[in-house]
């Protein structure tokens, strides 16, 4: 069961030290040992970071052919779907082989690591056949490759309108229509047993992090990087004429509005909103009036009136 203000997906290839980053992190017990596949089920578990709850799940090794459902592959890949980032964590010592068998399995199963989803409008129609049309200049794709990618899937009345220079294979994405979209951070574990250069390479690689779980390396550094990641605000609140309940925080999205806060509190606080008072690093002045439209920061103090 999905709980928590977030969820994070653990995957990597037997024996790469997830179930010993769980153990870290959280006050759940994965078994742990030298041998693969110590871990058979989705192991759930809590990490308590900035008053927020962010659930860790620890999934069972990925093996190559997962996605054609290998080694209970398709199960695994599925539960992946559901989290706000996934976490992929290698072994430095194989090289990049690893990663790239990854990426792999997990793009056959329509999951998109670390990309938008592509900028193209497509509704299909009941007649007039195919409309196509582009907003920008298309290098990757013309309106010949359109016609022919739709008339494949047996599509023959539908409007396409391109929004950005997109390539045939985004098309199908957007055609086919379930594709996720996730955040990825790679983390490199057992950094102990390579060179100090090596290390150097690796954590300056895009989106990655170094640790070490059996020494507790750099374990402080990573949370920090999912906090980031997962783009979490913190919301106190403040009863008028009484100090700002600090012990308790509502977590938010980055971006979100007042409307947003009196949704999570409650369903009929926004229709009966009045306006609102906010201290902190999203107003100008501290404290502002504000209506329901305005953006919170983290940390912002709210206070509520109601009509």
């Amino acid at each position: 069961m999905k709980s928590g203000d977030a969820r994070i997906a653990l995957i990597g290839f037997p024996s790469v030290g997830k179930s010993t980053f769980l153990n870290t992190v959280t006050n759940q017990h994965s078994e742990q040992a030298a041998y693969e596949f110590t871990t058979l089920t989705c192991i759930p578990g809590i990490i308590n970071y900035n008053d927020a709850k962010i659930q860790l799940l620890d999934l069972p090794g990925i093996i190559e052919g997962a996605a054609q459902g290998k080694g209970r592959g398709r199960q695994v890949i599925a539960v992946a779907r559901t989290a706000d980032l996934i976490l992929v964590m290698l072994d430095p010592t194989k090289g990049d082989t690893q990663k790239h068998l990854l990426e792999n399995e997990l793009e056959s199963v329509g999951i998109r690591l670390n990309k938008r989803p592509p900028n193209i409008y497509y509704k299909e129609k009941k007649a007039g056949g195919i409309s196509f049309n582009s907003t920008v200049p298309l290098t990757k794709c013309d309106e010949k490759m359109v016609f022919s990618i739709l008339h494949e899937y047996k599509i023959f009345n539908a409007e396409v309108v391109f929004r950005g220079d997109h390539n045939a294979d985004e098309l199908i994405d957007v055609v086919i229509g379930n594709r996720s979209y996730i955040p990825c951070l790679y983390v490199y574990n057992k950094i102990d047993q390579i060179s100090i250069e090596e290390v150097d390479i690796r954590a300056h690689e895009y989106n990655s992090v170094v640790l070490s779980c059996n020494l507790k390396l750099n374990v402080d550094y990573l949370l920090e990087v999912l906090w980031d990641q997962l783009s979490l605000v913190r919301i106190y609140t403040k009863k008028p004429g009484c100090a700002p309940d600090f012990s308790d925080c509502i977590i938010l999205r980055k971006g979100c509005t007042i409307e947003h806060l009196c949704h999570s509190i409650h369903r009929t606080l926004a229709s009966n909103y009045k306006y609102g008072i906010v201290w902190g690093k999203s107003v100008k002045f501290s404290p502002q009036r504000v209506g329901l439209q305005h953006t919170l920061a983290d940390e912002d103090v709210v206070q509520i009136i109601k009509k």
